[in-house]
């Protein structure tokens, strides 16, 4: 295996690629970024088993070839390297990167032992990226984060034809996003619980193009969802899906309400900050 890439272009999908590896992988392998140089393409892949990562890249490619290295190490040594064209070469059982002045050497691990990627699920529609991100940041702010309750750490989707509403709660308090799509089918329904954290990253790190294309691949049972997945500007991630009866949440919201206020945002959130400097932790105000 051989292949010349830009630098900016191999840290920004090193480093993205990597943000899926599991901070304490159950086993040492899953600590891996996996590197395929065919065509004029590089891909990149990572997976714990829930999550995983994929980002396609142009490369010149010189020598066809697959090779397993530490996701975290290569992530660190691509942010460090100078303003100038990589070249990476695989050479027995270590790979040697060099760019300009700089040369690095990374041992490689046992490919065969690492897991296959799970199949993106077929695409059910597209969403607006910038909206995306805007209704997880709102919602998932209210997700749990007690490990004790992982039910409530979670974010609930449903599809609703041209409708998705996103719901999250930690008991105490509850957010609910309601947003316009692009399904592919207008009469789809579907229910999907995602990790909070999980929908945080995607969103956040999936901005880049204009649209997230969204997937999910079904059970058996009609309704019923295993895995999620989005895909934009060469990136794709998948993550399996929460399993159990989420609280009947929606009817907490009251119909209506007999007092309301309209206040600036920034003034209130000032007036907040100023209050809690003589607040205990976690009370009210």
């Amino acid at each position: 295996m051989k292949f010349t890439v830009a630098r900016d272009v191999l840290a920004e999908a090193v480093s993205w690629t990597a943000r899926a590896l599991p901070v304490r992988p159950a086993s040492p392998i899953l600590a891996g970024v996996r590197i395929k140089a065919e065509g004029d393409e590089l891909t990149l892949s990572s997976f714990d088993y829930e999550v995983s990562a994929n980002s396609h890249t142009p490369a010149t490619v010189d020598e066809a070839g697959e090779v397993l290295v530490s996701g975290r190490l290569l992530a660190d040594i691509s942010r460090s390297l100078p303003s100038k064209p990589v070249s990476v070469e695989l050479d027995g059982q270590k790979v040697n990167l060099v760019c300009g002045s700089s040369h690095f050497t990374l041992a490689v691990m046992p490919l065969d032992e690492y897991p296959l990627l799970p199949a993106q699920p077929k695409g059910i529609g597209a969403i607006d990226s910038s909206t995306l991100s805007q209704a997880v940041s709102q919602v998932s702010i209210a997700a749990s984060r007690d490990d004790t309750l992982p039910l409530l750490t979670g974010v609930r989707i449903e599809i609703n034809g041209p409708a998705i509403t996103l719901l999250a709660t930690d008991r105490y308090r509850l957010a609910m996003r309601e947003l316009d799509w692009e399904p592919a089918d207008t009469s789809i329904e579907e229910v999907a619980l995602v990790k909070a954290r999980i929908l945080q990253d995607v969103a956040k790190s999936m901005t880049s193009g204009a649209k997230v294309e969204v997937g999910l691949s079904s059970e058996s049972q009609p309704g019923a969802s295993s895995l999620i997945g989005f895909t934009a500007q060469g990136r794709r991630a998948t993550s399996t899906l929460m399993d159990g009866d989420y609280p009947a949440v929606r009817r907490l919201f009251p119909e209506s309400t007999p007092i309301q206020a309209v206040v600036d945002r920034h003034a209130l959130l000032e007036a907040v900050k100023r209050m809690s400097l003589v607040a205990e932790r976690k009370t009210s105000v």
